[in-house]
């Protein structure tokens, strides 16, 4: 039993790792070719590999479960096309116990996504997008288009370029009172010293009534509530931050009386999404021994990528809805997950 269950998981595992390389291979192709016209005098193009490579682990996060489903799919593919699979039923080994074994290398990769989007992805993403911005210029204050927006509050500030050490580039705050515009100011360098901001190069500009007093500060202090920790969160789409980032910072919006939907909504799609690739798998599995038992290797592999197409396309569905109409994100990501499982684990019983 002990050299079925290797033989079986190697199957699997190979067959996921596979499918991965080779989605990474298009994904990598892809980003070059979009990222062709940014190039520019000091965006050159080994800036733009080193750009793309820090995004690697982000790609491989995204990729991980759609990754499991086309290997099982080929892996046990393989397996019932040389009717190895009616041997091993016939030897006594159930579904339930061969849906045991396949798991076994799935956790592997689970594990592996959990600690890229905990440890890795966060850093490597902020890396990537803060050297980009600094080398297409993103510092200069007629390029505050640009960067994140962040409210503290009556205070809108925007930030050209967050570093993950604590450097801050192209920061510029607006302060109002009772909706009207009080200042502006443009700073080109901030850095953080322990409990506080240090701005430095600072231009103000200080609207009162009917004049505008512009005035230029070499040094100024900042103090706020913002540390590199919540910056870092800022500077960041919901979607590439840590479980815990996500955490923290909806907590930190829920003080600031702040909407915070879509990071609630990147925060269980982070925390299930190992119960969203074991779903996945038991689809896998249950279109091996049902419906797809007999159909070409082409066939299986259009089966799986198309169910996840479907999977991801019920994910991006229903996020935003919740967020539009207000129902809670847990079940707009737990709905795709539960109907994934149900419809496997019927599939397996019939099968079994």
């Amino acid at each position: 039993m002990r050299i079925l269950n290797r033989y079986i998981a190697r199957q699997v595992f190979v067959a996921t790792l596979m499918v991965l390389a080779l989605v990474l291979g298009l994904d990598f192709i892809g980003k070059i070719i979009d990222q062709l016209d940014s190039l520019r005098e000091n965006y050159t193009f080994y800036e733009m590999l080193v750009y793309i490579v820090w995004g690697i682990p982000s790609s491989v996060y995204e990729f991980i479960p759609y990754a499991v489903l086309v290997g099982c799919l080929i892996g046990l593919g393989s397996l019932a096309g040389s009717s190895e699979l009616v041997v091993i039923r016939a030897a006594g080994v159930s579904v339930l116990q061969i849906t045991w074994i396949v798991l076994k290398p799935v956790m592997v990769f689970i594990a592996l996504a959990l600690c890229l989007g905990e440890f890795v992805v966060p850093y490597a993403e902020q890396t990537a997008d803060s050297r980009r911005s600094l080398a297409l210029g993103y510092t200069n204050e007629d390029q505050a288009r640009r960067g994140v927006w962040h409210r503290e509050a009556n205070e809108y500030i925007r930030f050209n370029v967050v570093q993950p050490d604590g450097k801050l580039f192209g920061v510029t705050r607006y302060q109002f009172d009772n909706g009207d515009l009080t200042s502006a100011s443009f700073t080109r360098e901030v850095e953080y010293r322990g409990d506080h901001w240090e701005e430095t190069g600072v231009s103000i500009t200080n609207f009162s009534g009917a004049s505008i007093a512009t005035e230029r500060m070499r040094k100024r202090r900042w103090d706020t509530e913002l540390t590199p920790a919540l910056l870092n969160v800022v500077a960041m789409e919901p979607e590439v931050l840590s479980i815990s980032s996500l955490r923290s910072y909806s907590r930190y919006l829920a003080d600031q009386n702040l909407h915070a939907g879509e990071y609630a909504l990147a925060f269980w799609q982070k925390l299930l999404q190992p119960l969203a690739t074991i779903s996945l798998v038991l689809i896998a599995i249950s279109f091996i021994f049902g419906p797809l038992r007999s159909v070409s290797m082409g066939q299986k592999i259009f089966t799986g990528v198309a169910f996840g197409i479907g999977f991801r396309l019920l994910q991006s569905l229903l996020g935003p809805s919740s967020i539009v109409f207000g129902f809670p994100p847990l079940i707009a990501v737990a709905i795709p997950i539960l109907v994934c499982l149900l419809v496997g684990w019927v599939l397996l019983k019939r099968a079994g």
